[in-house]
């Protein structure tokens, strides 16, 4: 495991080295999140690269990744703990048929720490496995009352199971939260995080994250590709693209051997950059072709 970064700038540099290009607002914020043992909540549109940082910091410090993926009626057996009740009843048997029949006695016997099975809120924080860098994704999507239960984890980094007692961590996670901000996450959890909104990269930095992501797409096709993103991401569409869909979308042009942007080609590969029909037909074709002519009078 590796040490926390001592500086901005060696936060900055980590988050480099794992080919994450963060401005100095995130990388500060970041940053102190780690310095202080504070969770990091960060919002944003979706393809924003909000969940990547988690990854990105378990693998530059070394500590597992641990992912909760929030949904709509997830309770407490998904996301922190369950007792295996199969496990259990085989235990009560064996005990009753070994003359244990003791209800006080056999309680104490199977609501131990081996018969609880730790989903990925308790995972994180047993001071039997690694440190963790935990990752809360799209809370936004979970059910409100979910929430509470968070409080007790964020606050004190620990988790209470009635029959079992209190699981505290022995090393604190490094803690990452996001929404895509469909419903507003309560005041109680953002008072207990530091925030960063991650917006939409501005051209530079999107170049400078393609060029980390997919080195083999041509520089001038990058340099085009990152030009139209950002023309189309003004346009009133249902879903505007993300990063991933602008790495994605360079790399399928560079598999169909394109060295710039084309209308016959952009046309084709929208799909792989605009993920509803209804904002594919409404860019393909005319809009597509102003577009990409703005993009090339913007080059020269």
């Amino acid at each position: 495991m590796a040490a926390l970064p001592a500086t901005v700038a060696d936060t900055a540099k980590l988050l480099a080295d794992q080919a994450y290009i963060a401005d100095q607002e995130l990388a500060t914020t970041v940053h102190l999140s780690l310095a202080m043992r504070r969770p990091l909540f960060l919002e944003g549109e979706p393809g924003t690269g909000k969940t990547e940082i988690a990854k990105v910091l378990a693998a530059g410090l070394g500590r597992r990744l641990v992912r909760l993926q929030c949904y709509d009626g997830m309770d407490l057996s998904a996301a922190a703990y369950e007792w295996d009740h199969a496990r259990q009843l085989m235990a009560i048997r064996l005990a009753e048929a070994a003359g244990q029949t003791d209800p006080g006695e056999l309680a104490g016997d199977i609501y131990t720490r081996k018969f609880l099975l730790a989903r990925p809120l308790l995972s994180a924080i047993d001071p039997d496995l690694p440190p963790a860098v935990l990752l809360i994704d799209e809370l936004d999507r979970a059910d409100e009352p979910f929430e509470a239960f968070l409080l007790e984890l964020l606050a004190d980094f620990q988790v209470t199971v009635p029959e079992f007692g209190t699981v505290r961590a022995r090393t604190l996670p490094a803690v990452v939260i996001t929404s895509n901000r469909t419903r507003e996450v309560h005041d109680a959890i953002r008072r207990r995080c530091l925030y960063h909104w991650v917006d939409y990269p501005n051209a530079v930095r999107e170049r400078a994250i393609l060029a980390a992501k997919a080195p083999g797409v041509p520089e001038y096709l990058s340099a085009q590709v990152v030009a139209f993103v950002q023309r189309l991401r003004s346009e009133d569409l249902f879903k505007l693209p993300g990063v991933a869909e602008t790495i994605d979308w360079a790399q399928a042009l560079t598999y169909l051997n394109q060295k710039e942007l084309a209308p016959q080609a952009v046309d084709e590969t929208l799909g792989v950059l605009l993920k509803y029909q209804d904002d594919i037909a409404k860019i393909r074709g005319a809009e597509a072709a102003r577009l990409l002519a703005e993009t090339q009078q913007a080059a020269e």
